[in-house]
């Protein structure tokens, strides 16, 4: 007679991973099936580092959770024994009306975060790798800093399987079964039962659960590492940062912690996407490489050398860029997580929590109802 899980999780990526480990911590018998290995090359999680902003552009409501999910991975890091978390400090810029900059402002004055408000003449005084028109301000944020984030995704998966949850790696799942009190799911090895689902498959969501019509558009997005000419201006003592520019876009990076390269993306923009038929190609496109380059070009001076190399990943965006956690609209022993518009990773600690407590309580402490499906009732009507 096969198993019966109590929770079926169908994506191992960052928060199937998370919520896997949180399950199988309290006890629950667990099944995490993904199509490819665990982590892999193919979602929304590789290029070895993830921002962690703690005074956050995209929204003070998010906050809360980017506090306690920082809390969550330095428990994890005492739990191990590894190092996923480095504080690097954040910078964030822009134009003197960004709403983003504004944002990152208020929500730190909102919850009495250390920050520092900076003009340009002062962020170009303390990182002299940086060059900003006069009427650019900053914000930064000493406690923030970068996740690992493949070593992160190692580090759940391994937790979850000592407590004892089931991993099904390179296995597609062909089928979803939903029925009264249970789930059945359907890969080439089999069909696995439990009484509870929650999908996190990422750009995969809308094709699993179809009939949901689920408002999450894949996008493919490319990072670049580039080896600085400049000695040491981007190295260690750099912070992570984010710019919104006013007048070539909206990037993010990582300092060149490691000796391989600063490592730059572009947060706006990218190439709505099949996430089966993707092209991987890093290059495919000229602008993969020449966004990213034009914008060190414009205000990192120094960073832009040789192109160590490149890669391609996908961002899930909903229409107003805020995730999706909830329950199926007509099964509440089916959750979904998704639609994390490329400035989910950091929470994925958290998530995986609020999943486990969703599952098994049917409700949780923290506050996730602007991420709730309903916000998108008048869409679908309209």
């Amino acid at each position: 007679m096969s198993k019966f899980y109590d929770v079926i999780v169908v994506g191992g990526g960052s928060m199937g991973s998370a919520a896997s480990y949180y399950l199988s911590k309290k006890g629950k018998k667990v099944l995490m099936i993904d199509q490819f290995a665990i982590p892999n090359k193919y979602g929304s999680h590789h290029g070895h580092t993830r921002m962690l902003r703690i005074g956050y552009g995209n929204g003070g409501k998010y906050v809360p959770l980017v506090k306690e999910s920082l809390n969550l991975w330095r428990e994890l890091e005492k739990e191990t024994g590894k190092e996923l978390y480095k504080k690097t400090g954040a910078l964030t810029v822009g134009h003197s009306e960004s709403r983003f900059v504004k944002e990152a402002i208020d929500s730190s004055i909102q919850y009495s975060l250390p920050y520092e408000r900076m003009d340009a003449e002062k962020m170009m005084e303390r990182w002299p790798g940086i060059q900003v028109p006069s009427h650019y301000i900053g914000s930064y944020d000493p406690e923030s800093g970068f996740l690992l984030s493949e070593a992160c995704i190692q580090t759940y998966k391994e937790e979850a399987m000592k407590f004892g949850a089931d991993v099904f790696e390179n296995q597609a799942v062909l089928a979803i079964d939903v029925r009264d009190k249970e789930v059945h799911v359907t890969t080439p090895n089999g069909i696995f039962s439990a009484g509870k689902l929650i999908t996190t498959a990422g750009a995969w969501i809308p094709k699993l659960l179809q009939p949901m019509e689920l408002p999450i558009t894949p996008v493919r997005k490319t990072i670049g590492w580039f080896k600085p000419s400049g000695e040491r201006l981007y190295g260690e003592d750099f912070p992570c940062f984010v710019f919104d520019t006013d007048s070539i876009g909206h990037y993010y990076g990582f300092p060149d912690f490691d000796g391989g390269g600063l490592k730059l993306g572009r947060m706006d923009q990218g190439y709505d996407c099949d996430p089966d038929r993707v092209n991987r190609d890093f290059g495919y496109y000229a602008d993969d490489e020449g966004d990213i380059r034009t914008f060190l070009e414009h205000y990192m001076p120094h960073a832009p050398g040789e192109l160590v190399k490149g890669a391609v990943s996908m961002f899930s965006n909903t229409p107003d860029h805020d995730f999706i956690i909830d329950f199926h609209p007509e099964h509440d022993h089916v959750i979904v997580a998704g639609g994390f518009s490329g400035h989910g990773f950091k929470f994925a600690s958290v998530i995986g929590s609020i999943l486990c407590d969703l599952s098994i309580n049917g409700q949780t402490t923290h506050d996730i109802s602007f991420l709730r499906l309903n916000r998108f009732a008048n869409m679908k009507s309209s």
